[in-house]
């Protein structure tokens, strides 16, 4: 038993954002593995009351990688949770915000020389008259929301009758409208735990790309761990994930996203600071190929709990 042995943790899950489903299931499984270590567990349901709720059940520490989206994965909690004096688990407010903002991350994984797909901003009043002309590299391209997760309000655009609708969609969301072009390359995801690279996943799904529903349907996605890659493309991919987990500040684990090309080259794409942690999330696949079962790996995020501001 770690630190917090005996003491009250709290299991923060659900919330209002678009991925309320998605981290309803992340908690449960969270909080049934930190059971069966032995801890004292209340789930906690992250709606308007939750301070009164956290306040009135004494908890001692909060386990906050159940919690996806906004209001949970951008700071706004890991600001009330500084503010009310208890330990969390994962980034700090300032990693949180940068991390689920995708047009702030960008910025800071230039800086770090890390590499990125070209991209254009857009302000989601622009949605309905944006047009392959602002688009300097063309189709196809890639249309999602800066401040959304889970592939939430994301589109590849193939023909130009469709960029319309797929900004308008992406608008809906929360944040301006990121463009991006469309590199070809393998899905690459990367776990870093304590800021070390814990290994690369490849992903391939049997829709276009690693959408919401290949992400959280049993079969619809063949995952390979390690990724199929070159031992040298391997090597700098896990690099880059911790380069790009160390330029936003992050702590205890993040899954790092990438398109590898067949030249090697890894091309970020946001960092996850709250992961997924659903029977078919990466995050517990690689630490599963590294003999790290989820029980364990849920107590090691446990162990790392901390005040960050």
């Amino acid at each position: 038993m770690g630190k917090w042995s005996g003491k009250k943790v709290a299991v923060l899950y659900g919330g209002r954002s678009a991925e309320r489903e998605v981290s309803l299931r992340s908690g449960a499984a969270c909080a049934e593995a930190l059971k069966a270590r032995g801890h004292d567990v209340v789930l906690v349901d992250v709606d308007l009351d939750v301070a009164a709720r956290l306040r009135n059940e004494r908890i001692a520490v909060a386990f906050l990688n159940g919690l996806h989206g906004r209001w949970g994965e951008d700071g706004c909690i890991q600001g009330l949770l500084e503010s009310m004096g208890i330990p969390y688990t994962g980034s700090g407010v300032l990693a949180s915000a940068n991390a689920m903002d995708k047009v702030v991350s960008k910025l800071l994984f230039r800086d770090a020389g890390l590499k990125i797909v070209e991209y254009r901003v857009f302000p989601p009043a622009r949605a309905e008259t944006i047009t392959v002309a602002d688009l300097p590299f063309g189709l196809p391209a890639v249309v999602k929301p800066a401040a959304e997760g889970s592939s939430v309000g994301v589109h590849i655009v193939h023909d130009p009758a469709a960029l319309t609708a797929a900004c308008l969609d992406a608008a809906r969301y929360k944040g301006d409208l990121v463009v991006e072009r469309y590199v070809r390359g393998a899905e690459v995801n990367v776990a870093v735990l304590d800021g070390k690279a814990l290994g690369a996943i490849e992903i391939v799904p049997s829709n276009e790309f690693y959408d919401y529903e290949a992400k959280y349907t049993p079969g619809k996605t063949q995952y390979f761990y390690p990724a199929r890659l070159p031992a040298e493309h391997l090597r700098s991919t896990c690099e880059a994930a911790d380069r790009a987990h160390d330029a936003l500040g992050c702590a205890g684990v993040s899954r790092v996203d990438f398109i590898v090309t067949p030249d090697g080259t890894p091309f970020v794409l946001e960092v996850n600071t709250l992961p997924g942690m659903t029977a078919t999330s990466l995050v517990p696949k690689i630490a599963a190929g590294n003999g790290i079962p989820f029980p364990e790996l849920c107590d090691r995020l446990l162990d790392g709990a901390a005040l960050r501001a």
